[in-house]
């Protein structure tokens, strides 16, 4: 397996923010292996990335805070669900080559 494709920024939140929209509720913990299954990585610590990148969805109204480290989905609109739909798969298609090959050991929710 190749090294991890590395997400900073937009596209980090994108990714997060579409998993949230699709899966309901995750803990930053929860993001983090969901962004390794799917051969994502972030620079630094992992958490840290992801709690940072959602406070600035936040601000925006598209990730809600439900508790200390649970995130959920808040509103989208339309056209931005699309966009982002639209940027999220070709991320996932770029990280093909970096994904684990032995998902046995994913949990069974990542895959809902």
């Amino acid at each position: 397996m190749a090294e991890s494709l590395l997400l900073r920024g937009i596209e980090l939140r994108y990714v997060l923010t579409n998993h949230l929209a699709r899966h309901g509720d995750r803990t930053v913990a929860e993001l983090v292996v969901v962004l390794e299954h799917l051969g994502f990585g972030v620079s630094g610590r992992p958490s840290k990335a992801v709690s940072d990148a959602l406070r600035w969805e936040v601000r925006l109204g598209r990730v809600y805070k439900r508790g200390r480290t649970i995130y959920g989905p808040g509103y989208l609109p339309r056209a931005t669900e699309w966009r982002i739909d639209r940027r999220v798969a070709e991320l996932r298609e770029r990280a093909l080559p970096h994904r684990p090959q032995d998902s046995s050991t994913a949990p069974d929710w990542l895959f809902e």
